[in-house]
């Protein structure tokens, strides 16, 4: 679906403040086109981050992660199979080890998709009880493990749930906490903590935030002695970009901060193996590498394989082990992407079907036996790219039911879509959860048809003609003093992501040349541009485009042979 333009505003106001303060002309429009109108918002100093005691339960998850360091009993962390659950629980094992956990308490358990499904579930309670915790820390998970935690009760293990889902609704519409001993989740009720988006790897780096504090207090160590926890940063950056929350104020300074250690050197050896696996160079790291080149070969061992590896290849302070594990993970994501690719065209065929007419319903649903249950929400994302509509991918699982992967558009928040499918159809789904954006569920194979027409009814409710058409925003013209390879580097430097976006510049080309590259899939473009000749590339796009167009791109070096020029990418073209 072709985009449609939309010039971002931006106020003079704040544009003119930031100027004056000293930022770069070119970012002081950048910034104040997204909301920010003052310097002091660009500060990425930790010193600006958040207090940990905003975040309600963090000075109860700290006592108790305090008495059960002292009395030298057994932690165990239930981690989650995506990036920020491993990033979060690598977080959590080396923090707690750096604050005083002693060797051979600390253990971790992941769940396999496949088999456990997501979650603090029963069986995953059982699975930690080899090591005989005193105490279940789940991290990006556990607002919903309700049956999890009564397990765990029963058993004599304490819990606390670390997470920043939203939690479920009971049949009144009240949330419905599980009984854990302490919860630590922005998005639980009477939650004061301004950064709802923090990730789940954010919100246990906050929680060792309040534990070194209590430890603080109970005469560890002095402020000056006290362990440097900011060497975590590092993961708690890649985490948080992979699992594209909102870059607000908060998280941007986190990820910030995890990119200048980066840059600098200073990282985990598994986060400098990946960066090699990926051919990326660490010293020009940006927010980028995270979110296309190590999350998803993190991702793809636990869609494909078994997320030990990534925790593993995360915790390894062995360089040459850390760059074997990661090797694995590179060739584990090379086969994602050749499932991935099969799926996409199976998809393909399904969409035919479901518009002959060439226009998509208001939601899209597909399932096919072929389908992979840990690929399926890439592929829903993919096409919710493609056709600009909340779509759901189903595959069927080993325990005989369709686990399904949703990804939704601006204006339509898909778990709320989700909770009024439960309470439309009582008996449809078997579990859900998620975000706006982002959301899963469970259905029995035969439900799928009515599960397809319910979201889709409730979609045509929901979304008019106007939400439907997608829509590009952009940041204008370039002026032409700024097309130069020292502007790339400026932009690659700064922070940009969900809700932050990288700049996507705008302005009248004529085309010179075009022709298709990499297997026919890719448009090379030479365009006159302010009477220059400029090189453009449209990635997966196959179709001509007109001589005079409106091109909406960003900017990338190209180097070739030790030689840097910039380069056009293409992003959307409308005819003139």
């Amino acid at each position: 679906m072709t985009p449609q333009l939309e010039l971002r505003d931006v106020p003079p106001r704040a544009a003119w403040a930031l100027e004056q303060a000293g930022v770069h002309p070119l970012l002081a429009r950048l910034f104040a086109a997204r909301g920010v109108s003052r310097a002091d918002e660009l500060d990425d100093g930790l010193a600006r981050l958040l207090p940990p005691d905003t975040m309600k339960g963090t000075p109860e998850a700290a006592q108790l992660l305090a008495d059960t360091i002292d009395a030298g009993r057994n932690i165990v962390v239930v981690a989650d199979y995506d990036c920020d659950g491993a990033t979060a629980c690598a977080v959590a094992l080396r923090g707690l080890a750096m604050l005083g956990a002693r060797p051979g308490t600390l253990h971790h358990v992941v769940p396999d998709r496949a088999v456990h499904g997501y979650g603090l579930t029963p069986p995953i309670v059982d699975l930690a009880r080899v090591f005989d915790p005193a105490l279940l820390v789940t991290v990006d998970n556990g607002i919903a493990g309700h049956a999890g935690i009564d397990h765990a009760h029963a058993l004599g293990i304490q819990v606390l749930v670390t997470d920043h889902h939203l939690p479920a609704v009971n049949a009144e519409g009240r949330p419905d906490l599980p009984a854990a001993d302490v919860i630590v989740d922005p998005s639980q009720p009477g939650c004061a903590f301004e950064s709802k988006a923090i990730a789940g790897v954010g919100v246990m780096f906050y929680v060792l935030l309040a534990l070194r504090a209590e430890l603080r207090r109970r005469g560890r160590f002095d402020a000056a002695s006290q362990p440097r926890l900011d060497a975590l940063l590092d993961l708690v950056a890649l985490g948080t970009v992979a699992d594209v929350v909102k870059l607000d104020a908060n998280n941007r300074r986190l990820v910030s901060q995890g990119l200048r250690r980066i840059r600098a050197g200073r990282m985990q050896p598994g986060v400098a193996a990946l960066f090699a696996a990926a051919g990326r160079d660490p010293q020009r790291a940006g927010s980028t590498d995270f979110g296309f080149a190590l999350g998803p070969r993190l991702n793809a061992a636990g869609r494909l394989a078994d997320m030990s590896i990534g925790i593993a290849c995360l915790l390894c302070d062995d360089p040459a082990q850390a760059a074997e594990l990661a090797r694995t993970l590179d060739a584990i994501n090379r086969e994602r992407r050749d499932v991935e690719a099969g799926m996409r065209e199976q998809a393909a065929l399904l969409l035919e079907s479901l518009m002959p007419a060439g226009t998509p319903p208001p939601a899209i649903v597909l399932h096919d036996e072929a389908f992979h249950e840990g690929v399926v929400g890439i592929v829903a994302g993919r096409l919710k790219e493609r056709l600009h509509r909340p779509t759901f991918v189903f595959a069927l699982g080993g325990d005989g039911l369709l686990k399904g992967s949703g990804r939704s558009i601006p204006n339509f928040h898909l778990r709320d879509a989700l909770d009024r499918v439960s309470k439309l159809h009582p008996t449809l789904l078997r579990r859900f959860g998620g975000h706006a954006m982002a959301a899963g569920c469970t259905i029995a194979p035969q439900d799928f048809d009515a599960f397809a027409q319910a979201l889709q009814d409730i979609a045509r409710e929901e979304l008019d003609e106007a939400t439907l058409q997608r829509r590009l925003a952009t940041d204008g013209p370039l002026e032409l003093r700024w097309f130069e390879a020292d502007t790339v580097s400026l932009l690659e430097a700064q922070v940009w992501g969900q809700a932050f976006d990288a700049p996507v510049f705008v302005d009248e080309v004529e085309v010179v040349k075009q022709r298709l590259i990499g297997g026919d899939k890719h448009l090379k473009l030479s365009v006159r541009h302010a009477g220059q000749l400029r090189d453009a590339v449209w990635f997966h796009h196959a179709e001509p485009v007109p001589e005079r167009v409106r091109l909406a791109y960003r900017l990338a070096l190209d180097t070739w042979q030790g030689q840097s020029r910039v380069q056009m990418m293409v992003e959307a073209a409308e005819p003139l």
